[in-house]
């Protein structure tokens, strides 16, 4: 199996990693603990597991994915980009060709059809079913001074879908009502919110608390609606999920969950909800939201609670938006074969901007991939797009500015469209719609009307390269962190992609 069982075998295997620090301080749920959890993600520190949280006798758990290693140690993998190829092989199941291509199918059939969910009859998520359903009962955090209220941030949300009946699962912010409400904040673009609008009367609800980070992490992945996040997660843990009957609502829910909370909104009722601390860095206003009436909580036995920050960035959603940004790729060039490679910066909040190299075959081919790029699942809600030459590193973004300075001519290599945004998009005129840019940072061909010959990177010859390589030692030149390589590039400037990023990757 790839990755931990459930949320006690991950946090075990952090602290066999010097990965977790326990902190048994007394800690308040209200600020407290944002600052410090912002201190530990923005510093590349630890997971952190509060045993002593002022009002409830849950332990928090919050920054588990606050590092590249523990995001790769929590899927069980060596790198990002290799899940993405086994994502890649996962969505694109086509008909066999021949022989050979059908006995590879079967294989790939047999491991979808054993990653599927099993049902099973008990669970330790409903080891005890609570008396009295409160939410009041769990150290639900106040994130931000001016918050509308609590907010459960780290959430499976798990919906079905009124026409097929297939599940959705989601990851939306809930804030707390009251003891016994929560506000259902899912986005217009978003599957729950298609769930919401498209059926008629009572819709049930379901959230699961603390599963295994996999199981986690698989709620936030942009999937095709059709396809089972808990699939994928089965998938990606060479293990089925197991799922139970919840106690009060036609929904299953994962087995190994700390805390499940079951109830229902009624489709037409609305409540104000927010202003909440987002991850563009800004409060998002208030606005009508459905209400989940809660039915019912289990757990298991002395429950662990897990919680996410998100803030100003970078905060600890940086590393589930970058595994989705690696695991994506090949999904990408699906739809996109001259992609070579993106980058969705942690300081353009994801949404707000795409860098994406291209091999250039023909005039006009970076608009192209542009308008493209605007059309593609939740990627068209990017707000603005950087094309650069396959030659480029993305993620260097000193690099990026670069190619931005040197090749954009503003009156001819800028597109200016119009089209939805995130919905959290504070700076459109109107809710979820509006402005978008695209930068040409390409070479330009005589076919698009360049016609003064473009100049060619300066560069020094390969073979001097390597002679240098070769007398570097002898030359006595101290340069810290280069051992004889190629002449490094210039450090990229703070916030790029040495910055810190480079700082948050340790661990």
């Amino acid at each position: 199996m790839n990755g931990p069982r459930d949320l006690r075998d991950w946090i075990d295997m952090l602290r066999r990693a010097g990965e977790l620090v326990e902190v048994t301080q007394e800690v308040d749920p209200h600020l407290e603990i944002t600052e410090i959890a912002d201190r530990a993600m923005k510093g590349g520190g630890p997971a952190l597991l509060f045993t002593n949280v002022k009002g409830s006798r849950v332990p928090v758990l919050i920054n588990q994915f606050g590092t590249e290693r523990r995001m790769l140690m929590a899927l069980g993998a060596d790198s990002l980009d290799a899940i993405g190829d086994e994502i890649a092989d996962l969505l694109e199941l086509r008909p066999p060709d021949g022989l050979a291509d059908k006995v590879k199918k079967l294989g790939q059939l047999k491991s979808v059809a054993d990653a599927r969910p099993k049902v099973v009859r008990s669970a330790p998520c409903q080891e005890v079913v609570w008396p009295e359903p409160s939410l009041d009962l769990l150290p639900v955090l106040t994130c931000w001074p001016d918050d509308g209220g609590p907010y459960v941030t780290l959430a499976n949300v798990i919906t079905k879908d009124p026409v097929t009946g297939g599940r959705n699962v989601g990851m939306y912010r809930l804030q707390k009502h009251s003891a016994t409400e929560l506000g259902l904040h899912w986005q217009i673009h978003k599957d729950a919110a298609q769930d919401w609008t498209e059926g008629a009367g009572r819709m049930e609800v379901a959230i699961a608390l603390g599963t295994d980070p996999t199981t986690t992490y698989c709620g936030s992945m942009p999937l095709p609606k059709h396809v089972d996040e808990y699939m994928v997660a089965g998938w990606l843990r060479d293990a089925p999920v197991e799922v139970v009957p919840a106690k009060t609502i036609d929904v299953e829910v994962p087995a190994n969950a700390e805390i499940v909370i079951e109830g229902y909104c009624e489709r037409g009722e609305l409540r104000p909800e927010g202003p909440f601390g987002d991850h563009t860095g800004y409060y998002t206003p208030v606005d009508d939201f459905p209400v989940m009436h809660i039915t019912a909580i289990t757990s298991r036995r002395d429950p662990i609670y897990p919680t996410i920050v998100v803030g100003p960035p970078p905060c600890e959603d940086l590393w589930l938006a970058k595994a989705t940004e690696r695991i994506f790729l090949p999904a990408v060039r699906m739809t996109l074969p001259e992609v070579v490679d993106y980058d969705l910066p942690a300081a353009g909040t994801f949404h707000n901007c795409a860098i994406v190299s291209i091999r250039k075959r023909f005039p006009g081919h970076a608009q192209k991939v542009m308008n493209a790029i605007w059309g593609t699942g939740l990627l068209s809600l990017t707000k603005a797009v950087i094309i650069v030459d396959d030659w480029v590193d993305v993620h260097d973004y000193t690099e990026v500015v670069w190619q931005m300075g040197a090749n954009i001519d503003p009156a001819h290599d800028i597109l200016m469209s119009y089209g939805p945004l995130d919905q959290l998009d504070h700076a459109a005129r109107l809710k979820a719609i509006g402005g978008k840019i695209g930068f040409d940072a390409t070479a330009k061909w005589e076919g698009e009307g360049y016609t003064r010959g473009w100049p060619e990177v300066n560069r020094i010859p390969d073979d001097v390269k390597a002679a240098v390589d070769a007398r570097w030692a002898e030359l006595g030149i101290p340069l810290p962190g280069f051992e004889g390589r190629h002449t490094p590039r210039p450090p990229a400037a703070p916030g790029g992609g040495g910055g810190m990023l480079a700082r948050l990757r340790r661990g």
